[in-house]
């Protein structure tokens, strides 16, 4: 017979990490864990689907920045909007989307600004439609909750927030 008074178990990440104060950061870190690994897949998979292979998240998510807006970016801006740390990695994906005649860069004065080339904006175009035909009419089709979406997305940048300060705390130490 089995023992029905134990506490729930609870999806985590590291159970080792798990602390009764704070195990609901240790799920909700695997919930992140798990749904960008989801979403870094969906990415590469649609960007493929668009007909543009052998690019990696970051170049996807690069690319659609640049698009963003229709406006120039600096290097810098585009780190900072994904919150990137490393600018190096950034600058690699640029090369890579130049050398795929999908993004151009333009010097003024000392610095770089990068916008898409028609291209560029055409593969932007094509992976929407994609991402609407494989994830948003199924999303609506299963009555998925958009409201419930939007607030998850707030809540998610509000934790980044907390991550963001709790580095620079680790890194003070």
């Amino acid at each position: 017979m089995s023992d029905t008074s134990k506490a729930p178990r609870h999806i985590v990440s590291s159970e080792h990490l798990a602390s009764d104060q704070g195990w609901q950061m240790s799920e909700l870190e695997y919930g992140m864990i798990i749904a960008f690994n989801g979403f870094s897949r969906w990415m590469v998979r649609c960007m493929n689907a668009a007909g543009h292979q052998d690019f990696n998240p970051l170049d996807v998510l690069v690319l659609h920045n640049v698009n963003h807006r229709n406006r120039e970016k600096r290097l810098n801006d585009i780190c900072f909007v994904l919150n990137v740390e490393d600018p190096h990695t950034v600058n690699y994906s640029l090369k890579k989307l130049i050398k795929a005649k999908l993004v151009r860069g333009a010097k003024k004065g000392k610095e770089i600004f990068y916008s898409t080339t028609e291209e560029g904006a055409e593969a932007c175009s094509e992976y929407r439609k994609i991402r609407e035909l494989c994830l948003i009419d199924p999303a609506v089709a299963t009555d998925t909750r958009f409201d419930e979406v939007a607030h998850t997305a707030q809540i998610l940048r509000s934790i980044s927030g907390l991550y963001d300060q709790a580095s620079r705390a680790a890194a003070s130490l």
